[in-house]
């Protein structure tokens, strides 16, 4: 079965009055939104921008067909203005961003994921240095509990980061399964079997600090409305309550200084049958705002 990538129908519902210009995929992945807005726009060019070079990879294999309507940059969406300013771009309808982590990043053998066992990466730039091998055994006590609370919303940070400084004492914690059994363990043994595996949150919290996740989205989404057209469209793909909250005063922000008018009153979130199709769609929020 062909994999969707989540809210695309809503997507491209918001993206259709976008008759000719630029679109920016801000994160472009494997090119599943891209291609979307390619194939049922005709007249849109894309630019699309990622700093992991295998989503690239993916994303030029996905969209060959649509040749000289696209072009890939390897870069973090931060840079927004300075990429746009590079190619020579001034006309932008339209900006997309799907934050998080992509399906395909969780099968790449970067420690990403606790189903399997891997060394402790996370990292979506493999340029850069920090991993999660190094929050996890070099960070001191209370950074790491600052992250793990507040990054991973997690009431256990405490009991964890405690456990995780023993066995680091010990030995070097190198794999997401050492890591995920530590979590397991601090959890009281009534929480462990919910809904969610116990070392979601943790898990989580050290990609957001690897990444630099959240004051990257901070200054991207905020250039990305500063850079749109009047009229253009921009869309914000969130999964955790930290990310749409930092989109959601972007957007306040910028309909208070009558930059933008708000097209989602309540973020959009996907239908069952799409929850049926795609699970980890669930948790996704879709917040739109247009240029004034």
């Amino acid at each position: 079965m062909e994999h969707y990538p989540v809210l695309h129908r809503e997507v491209l519902q918001f993206f259709k009055p976008i008759k000719e210009g630029y679109i920016v995929d801000a994160t472009v992945g494997g090119g599943g939104h891209s291609y979307i807005l390619l194939k049922n726009l005709p007249d849109i060019k894309i630019i699309g921008i990622d700093k992991d070079e295998y989503a690239l990879e993916r994303a030029e294999e996905r969209l060959k067909e649509f040749k000289g309507r696209y072009q890939l940059v390897k870069s973090s969406f931060k840079d927004i203005d300075r990429i746009l300013d590079d190619l020579k771009i001034r006309d932008v309808n339209g900006f997309l961003f799907d934050l998080g982590v992509s399906a395909f990043h969780l099968k790449t053998e970067r420690g990403f994921s606790f189903q399997r066992e891997e060394f402790l990466d996370m990292r979506m730039d493999r340029t850069q240095h920090l991993t999660a091998y190094e929050v996890v055994n070099r960070y001191p006590k209370n950074l790491l509990e600052k992250i793990i609370f507040e990054f991973g919303e997690e009431k256990f940070a405490k009991k964890i980061v405690k456990n995780i400084i023993e066995e680091r004492k010990k030995k070097p914690i190198e794999t997401t399964k050492q890591l995920a059994d530590i979590v397991y363990r601090s959890y009281p043994p009534a929480l462990r079997r919910g809904r969610i595996h116990p070392a979601t949150r943790t898990f989580q919290a050290i990609r957001i600090e690897v990444n630099n996740e959240l004051s990257e989205i901070k200054e991207g989404v905020s250039k990305a409305v500063e850079k749109l057209n009047k009229g253009g469209i921009i869309q914000v793909i969130s999964f955790h309550s930290l990310e749409d909250r930092i989109v959601k005063n972007i957007f306040r922000e910028a309909k208070k200084l009558k930059k933008l008018e708000i097209l989602t009153k309540k973020p959009i979130t996907p239908g069952e049958e799409e929850i049926k199709e795609n699970p980890p769609s669930r948790s996704a929020k879709l917040r739109v705002g247009k240029k004034l």
